[in-house]
């Protein structure tokens, strides 16, 4: 049992929840506070929560029966669950369905306009996995998809959806659409053979590094911009200060010439980054709440 837990969760890719989860949090705290004057409760934080471990374990679950063919085919993706025999594909979804399931009770616990957007929700999971077929587009689907959790955290926790939520959800949106740029760098030969669409694919890596580099760009902008709307203090500006060298190092370190430091710049770099913004605008929020 412990070995097909262990199957599970590596095919959820656990260890990219520090992607999504840090920001999730941080529009909670931030749509919370500015909008009720307080913090979210425990209760509420809980079911954000289990609303995303919901959300990821669907969307990988999803992700990997959809693209089982391809993965298959892939010397780098081979080794999946799914197409190396280790997970059946019935037993792929009947976790799906718990996890939707799982997603769908969390949503109506937080808040009636997060229940209503459960759909929305649900529709993005399923076809982000469809449009790397069809369109080069696929990353920015996928960073609106990622950005569903900061705001869909935001709606959790204040019931409305406005400007302040809409440049959260934007800035997340291009910076996961910037770094999965990077990351289908690795795959080029693959997906240009196999007819697999990305930017890489289209433009080239260094057409592609290029074009992360400017949607990195703009998520700089939009956390400065989430500075001048909100009450943010100098806390956050100094969080925002070692992510902008965060973003700078992960991009000084890959080139067209020299990939090898890829995965450092795709997870750690990333990882490092979502956790830095969350902690800096909790500080900032805490501060002015309670000192």
């Amino acid at each position: 049992m412990f070995k097909k837990i262990a199957i599970f969760l590596e095919m959820i890719k656990i260890e990219h929840t520090l992607f999504a989860l840090p920001f999730a949090f941080m529009g909670a705290v931030l749509g919370s506070v500015i909008v009720t004057g307080t913090l979210p409760s425990w209760s509420q934080i809980g079911w954000i929560l289990l609303a995303m471990v919901g959300a990821r374990s669907a969307a990988f679950g999803f992700n990997r029966m959809i693209d089982r063919v391809i993965d298959g085919k892939n010397p780098r993706t081979a080794g999946r669950a799914i197409p190396a025999g280790l997970l059946k594909s019935s037993e792929v979804v009947i976790f799906i369905i718990v996890s939707l399931v799982l997603l769908f009770w969390a949503s109506f616990k937080l808040s009636p306009l997060a229940f209503k957007l459960f759909p929305l929700a649900f529709f993005m999971l399923i076809f982000y996995s469809y449009t790397k077929r069809f369109t080069w587009l696929c990353h920015i689907v996928l960073g609106l998809t990622i950005g569903l959790a900061p705001l869909g955290a935001w709606v959790a926790v204040t019931g409305q959806i406005d400007l302040i939520a809409i440049v959260l959800y934007l800035t997340i949106a291009f910076w996961t659409a910037g770094f999965d740029i990077i990351y289908a760098c690795q795959d080029i030969d693959f997906d240009q053979n196999e007819g697999v669409y990305s930017i890489p694919a289209r433009f080239g890596v260094s057409g592609a590094l290029n074009i992360a580099r400017v949607f990195h760009v703009i998520t700089a902008i939009g956390f400065i911009v989430l500075f001048f709307i909100t009450d943010l203090s100098w806390w956050y500006l100094a969080g925002m200060i070692i992510s902008y060298i965060i973003l700078f190092y992960e991009h000084y370190i890959v080139s067209p010439k020299d990939l090898s430091r890829l995965q450092t710049a795709f997870f750690t770099m990333n990882g490092v980054l979502s956790i830095v913004v969350f902690a800096f605008t909790l500080i900032d929020l805490v501060v002015r709440q309670y000192l």
